[in-house]
């Protein structure tokens, strides 16, 4: 399931974009409409914010992301939890 907020209020629906940004969502933005997976307390918090939020079942297609890796860059998997030893370099004359 998903929970999905219509609105026509654009500054309302950036308020709430903001706030389940702020907690790393992953979010369909739509105009006039947000989804994300179903969760019954970031429901809560968008009625709080004065929004209607209906949970339902529907494709939820979410942004990419600003550090989700494009197609044509590649994957830094090297880990850096080793020590990189010193070494010490002849001496130029």
């Amino acid at each position: 399931a998903v929970s999905t907020v219509r609105c026509t209020d654009p500054h309302l629906l950036a308020r709430a974009a903001y706030h389940l940004g702020n907690r790393h969502v992953p979010l369909q933005i739509e105009p006039g409409l947000l989804r994300f997976q179903h969760d019954h307390v970031l429901d809560d918090m968008l009625r709080g914010l004065g929004l209607t939020v209906e949970a339902e079942q529907a494709p939820f297609e979410p942004e990419a992301g600003a550090y989700q890796s494009a197609p044509h860059s590649h994957s830094h998997s090297h880990t850096h939890g080793h020590d990189h030893p010193f070494v010490r370099l002849p001496a130029h004359s």
